[in-house]
């Protein structure tokens, strides 16, 4: 099974930049779609960007144009460079296959976009 560990969040200034790293210990990584997925609290988890094999990207309308999602198969991990953060991207941040195949969810990255 395929083990997620998530990192790079953290609290942020409005405004302000992070990126997300994602590794991936699994064999099929090159030939996986992979996403990025938020979880606000009280809320459910909402899809916010999308990798596919060649490397076409797609985000919601909510990201698109502040976010990048990158991957890099030779390290097997995924990234996403978030850009023009406002508290409304405040979330736990999760990496994983797309579309999702499992109940299996890394531990996640809590972002935190706050004065």
């Amino acid at each position: 099974q395929v083990q997620l560990v998530e990192s790079g969040g953290g609290l942020v200034q409005p405004g302000g930049s992070l990126r997300l790293s994602c590794a991936a210990s699994t064999t099929i990584f090159r030939i996986t779609a992979w996403a990025w997925y938020r979880q606000a609290p009280g809320k459910q988890r909402e899809l916010i960007a999308t990798i596919a094999q060649n490397f076409r990207t797609t985000y919601p309308d909510s990201v698109k144009g502040r976010f990048t999602i990158s991957r890099d198969n030779a390290k097997n991990t995924v990234y996403l460079q978030m850009n023009g953060l406002n508290p409304e991207d405040t979330a736990v941040y999760y990496c994983n296959r797309y579309p999702v195949t499992t109940n299996y969810w890394g531990q996640g990255t809590p972002v935190t976009v706050s004065s």
